[in-house]
């Protein structure tokens, strides 16, 4: 499903006038023409935003603090346990992606704003790989109830009970984590 979803993108990107160059969106110059035109002014963007909405702005913001604590911490959990198991690192760079704050029809606000989410929603997927990829060492069994979200390793857990096939689950799980650098 993520290979169809990439493809799916990179179709959009086609019909959107940009490209992937090295990493990074290259836009044609007509399509960054059309952008910036349409592009909502700061001022105009604030008289249109409801107070509340304004308001609130402060509490979502300082969730940079827990957030930038949490990356920090599970970075140095992440440097500090997987070389001990032999589990292979996860990249921050596969999972937080800044980029848009480079599209010219966003004002300086939204651009903070997307910035923030991209910083903040990438952070919870770099969190939730390293998380997965210890439960799957340590515990990789299925709950007896139904999780909601789970992380990319949970299908391949022991079902719940399984009492018999535990040991050799276990050991399964743990190769199959630590050939993922590989």
């Amino acid at each position: 499903m993520q290979d169809e979803l990439e493809e799916e993108i990179s179709r959009r990107g086609e019909a959107f006038r940009y490209s992937l160059r090295h990493g990074r969106v290259e836009f044609e110059e007509e399509a960054r023409r059309r952008h910036r035109e349409m592009r909502v002014r700061l001022g105009t963007f604030l008289r249109q935003t409801r107070p509340m909405v304004v308001l609130t702005a402060p509490v979502i913001y300082a969730m940079i603090v827990p957030f930038a604590l949490l990356d920090l911490f599970v970075t140095i959990y992440q440097a500090v346990c997987f070389p001990v198991y032999g589990i292979p690192r996860v990249r921050r760079r596969d999972h937080i992606r800044i980029d848009r704050h480079h599209l010219q029809y966003l004002n300086g606000l939204q651009k903070l704003n997307c910035i923030y989410c991209g910083y903040a929603n990438g952070l919870i997927a770099y969190v939730r790989e390293i998380a997965g990829r210890t439960e799957a060492y340590w515990c990789p069994i299925k709950h007896a109830a139904r999780v909601e979200g789970r992380h990319g390793h949970y299908a391949e857990f022991l079902d719940y009970g399984d009492a018999e096939g535990f040991e050799a689950g276990l050991q399964a799980s743990r190769e199959k984590v630590l050939k993922e650098g590989d």
